[in-house]
């Protein structure tokens, strides 16, 4: 009787129960049952209501081999717990899934790596698996932390250690598949899940030795493809979260110095993400940037070249609104760079901190050389229209002596200080405007912009003076001639140069009647400058040379002629005590340069005029040609002979090898003086103490002894011009801001002011004022009779004579219509 009790109890067991043990053969070696697998798949799915049942079931004989350590039996359940899922996709398998991710778990947690890939792996296959509705409640926490930590195995067996975490990589892989486009599980992107996957990833990434496995078998590599697949995939909202843990990895590791590793991951980030989200990435540079403000100077400078390659990055594609925060942290940083530095430098306290001190101020100029190198890059690589407001920009964070200059405070750094940052910001001007083509001048040389760069070109540093001269160079040369033009010299065929040109247009000749001036004066005051070199002299004939090719007319080159002649004459009269060198240089550059452009006019007298005079100096007086004066064994005479007359160029020569149609030769004969405007001359004289104006020309010593000044004003109304020049002598300066006695003579006509409205009679007062009054109109209806004036009519013009009017007729061919007017 017990004996049949005993055999009857086998066949009650449920159903599923009996398909789930007859899939386990006696002998784990053999594998999976198949075909009793595939008759509890059938079952599964013609009653997907047991598949919880299944699940648990499986689960349960997991939970008992793991324990057991019957391994074999572990996979087989693996296997079959696979294929089921492969099989059945409705939506009773979601309590299956929690069975089938409670048995990976319980792998993952078992220490065992064969057991761990194992899991791994089902977990792989169950991520690829797309469901048909979203679950509320299924969480991944566990597996982002145990995957992660199978990414930092530390086995003693390399090859073991690298399957682990090649398992955890490709277990964090599906996590992210699994979640990314599931809008319920946006909790992916957390920050407590970001700081686990993303430095997983990038340990891997770092600890790439080897090198010569490839694919799924090197984790650096399958490392790299699912940091890459995770950027791809972030948000808009997530992309601050993804970043982040990148920066705090590189801080905990120090990869900032070397950053090799940190620029390559920044270059992953950058090609990965989406265009439009390139700025979130800058902003957290930058934002980690500020926070290592204190640090050492390599680990800012790794920061700032990381930056560079970001931001190489990002100008080809989307920005977004980072332009000027970009350049108002780096120019905060190269402030901050230069005040470590000086103030570094003026705390030298012992001969034992004189080396420790040397090192510090060549890292800090790593610091500023590639936060340049980021400026220029950065502005380089914007359109055009975008550069121009780049180089407002920066131009306006120059530092200037006499002008207020909020964002970089110059008073603490000094004047080397501020020598140093106006050094720096050049040259990451001069980066900027390298390639930048403006269709007009006026579009690439603003008042803006030209007045403060001409008034550093003034200022007593031979380096700022070029630096200058190369940012004009950029923006003048819109054909790429100046290559051709590098070096000063007697150019005997400018012809086989092939320089490239184009007819000047009307814009440009606006912008030469209206700022030319400036630009001359620029020429001729820096020329005479004691500590010129010959890079210097050399810079000033190419910008001369691009001035000819590029904005020069008839008046233009009239204008040059004149410029070219005054410096002889300055060179000649020597009134600053100008050392010999400098003068013979400049005689060498007039000579270059008119060589040069008797050629590009194409004048035969001009050219025979300029090589007669070349060959008299070859013979006579060789140090005052470019190819003899900057040699280092050149002798230069004491003095030079103002009554040789053949070996200098003679005006009268010149305006009668110019007496052809197009050139007014009379304006030869004017001697060249830098010209300035009546309110400019009367502001810097009246608010010297201020020095409000941008233009340095008041500071100038040997500018101010010798500077005239010459209205011009064409009116057939006024008297004739030469009336209106006025001499300016330094005498006549130190009256003007001499201040002695001014106050007292200011409170002696208030008084008088004073007694006369209090004491004077009400019909005094008032004849008084309407006599002013009278003046006043006058003077108005003389401008409006001047400027007013109707045009003249073939059908007449009415003209008021003793109270009668009267028409005058003026025939068409005598009229004279505006030039921009078409008919």
């Amino acid at each position: 009787m017990p004996t049949g009790v005993c055999g009857c109890c086998g066949p009650l067991r449920p159903r599923y129960k009996r398909l789930v043990d007859n899939i386990f053969p006696e002998d784990p070696k053999d594998g999976l049952v198949k075909s009793d697998m595939e008759k509890l798949t059938f079952y599964a799915v013609s009653a997907p209501e047991k598949l919880d049942r299944i699940g648990a079931y499986l689960a349960e004989r997991l939970s008992r081999d793991v324990v057991r350590h019957r391994y074999g039996y572990v996979v087989i359940a693996m296997e079959a717990l696979d294929q089921l899922l492969m099989a059945c996709h409705s939506q009773s398998i979601k309590p299956f899934v929690e069975s089938f991710l409670h048995m990976v778990a319980k792998l993952l947690e078992s220490g065992e790596p064969d057991l761990q890939v194992l899991g791994t792996n089902s977990f792989v296959k169950f991520a690829n698996i797309e469901e048909d509705t979203p679950s509320y409640h299924r969480r991944y926490d566990f597996f982002v932390s145990q995957f992660s930590a199978m990414c930092h195995s530390t086995h003693d067996d390399p090859e073991t250690r690298d399957r682990i975490r090649v398992a955890g990589i490709k277990g964090l892989q599906g996590v992210v598949r699994k979640t990314v486009n599931d809008e319920l599980q946006a909790i992916i992107w957390e920050p407590q899940h970001m700081e686990k996957l993303i430095p997983s990833m990038l340990f891997n990434m770092q600890d790439n030795e080897d090198s010569e496995r490839s694919g799924e078998e090197n984790p650096a590599s399958l490392a790299e493809s699912c940091f890459r697949e995770l950027l791809g995939r972030a948000a808009y909202g997530n992309m601050n979260n993804a970043v982040h843990p990148v920066l705090v990895h590189l801080d905990n590791h120090h990869l900032w110095d070397p950053n090799d590793f940190a620029v390559s991951c920044f270059r992953i980030i950058m090609y990965s993400i989406q265009a439009q989200h390139s700025h979130h990435v800058i902003q957290q540079v930058l934002s980690h940037l500020d926070t290592h403000s204190k640090d050492t100077p390599r680990v800012r400078a790794g920061i700032v070249q990381v930056l560079l390659e970001t931001v190489a990055i990002a100008a080809k594609g989307s920005i977004g609104p980072t332009v000027l925060e970009v350049f108002n942290t780096l120019l905060k940083h190269l402030r901050m760079s230069v005040d470590f530095e000086l103030g570094d430098g003026s705390r030298r306290n012992s001969a034992s901190s004189h080396s420790s001190t040397r090192t510090k101020e060549s890292e800090e100029r790593i610091v500023q050389n590639a936060i340049i190198q980021t400026i220029g890059f950065f502005g380089g690589n914007l359109p055009d229209y975008q550069r121009a407001e780049v180089m407002m920009f920066i131009m306006g964070k120059v530092p200037v002596y006499g002008t207020p200059c909020h964002t970089l405070d110059t008073v603490k750094i000094g004047h080397q200080g501020t020598k140093r940052i106006q050094a720096m910001l050049l040259s990451s001007l001069i980066m900027v405007t390298s390639g930048f083509k403006c269709k007009t001048m006026c579009a690439g040389l603003p008042v803006s912009f030209l007045e403060p760069l001409c008034s550093i070109s003034l200022m007593e540093d031979s380096e700022l003076r070029q630096l200058v001269l190369e940012i004009l160079h950029n923006i003048i040369d819109r054909h790429d001639n100046r290559a051709k033009l590098r070096g000063i010299r007697i150019i005997p065929n400018v012809a086989a140069l092939k320089i490239k040109r184009e007819k000047i247009s009307k814009q440009d000749v606006v912008f030469m009647k209206k700022h030319g001036q400036q630009l001359y004066r620029h020429i001729y005051l820096g020329c005479k400058e004691e500590d010129n070199v010959q890079k210097n002299f050399e810079l000033l004939f190419t910008a001369l040379a691009l001035i000819t090719i590029e904005l020069a007319n008839e008046e233009v080159v009239i204008d040059l002629m004149r410029l070219s002649i005054a410096l002889q004459d300055m060179a000649l009269a020597n009134e600053e005590n100008m050392p010999m060198f400098i003068r013979c240089g400049i005689m060498a550059l007039v000579a270059a340069y008119l060589n040069f452009l008797s050629q590009m006019i194409a004048n035969p007298p001009f050219c025979q005029h300029v090589s007669k005079v070349i060959e008299m100096r070859n013979l006579d007086a060789p140090h005052l040609l470019p190819e003899h004066v900057f040699r280092e064994k050149c002798v230069f005479p004491d003095s030079l002979d103002r009554d040789d007359v053949g070996l200098y160029f003679q005006t009268a020569d010149l305006a009668e090898a110019l007496s052809v149609p197009g050139y007014n030769v009379e304006r030869l004969a004017i001697p060249y003086i830098p010209q300035v405007t009546v309110l400019y001359t009367v502001g810097k004289i009246l608010h010297r103490c201020r020095q409000t104006s941008r233009d340095r020309l008041s500071r100038r010593k040997s500018f101010v002894d010798t500077i005239s000044l010459q209205v011009d004003i064409l009116s057939n109304s006024l008297p004739d011009q030469s009336q209106l020049a006025e001499e300016i002598t330094f005498e006549t300066l130190k009256k003007a801001i001499d201040t002695t006695g001014l106050e007292e003579q200011e409170r002696e006509r208030r008084r008088q002011v004073m007694e006369k409205f209090q004491k004077a009679p009400f019909e005094e007062i008032a004849a008084h004022c309407e006599s002013k009054a009278n003046m006043l109109h006058d003077r108005l209806a003389q401008i409006f009779e001047l400027t007013i004036r109707p045009p003249p009519s073939p059908s007449g013009t009415v003209t008021v004579t003793s109270g009668h009017a009267q028409y005058q007729s003026v025939p068409v061919y005598e009229m004279k219509f505006p030039d921009l007017c078409v008919y």
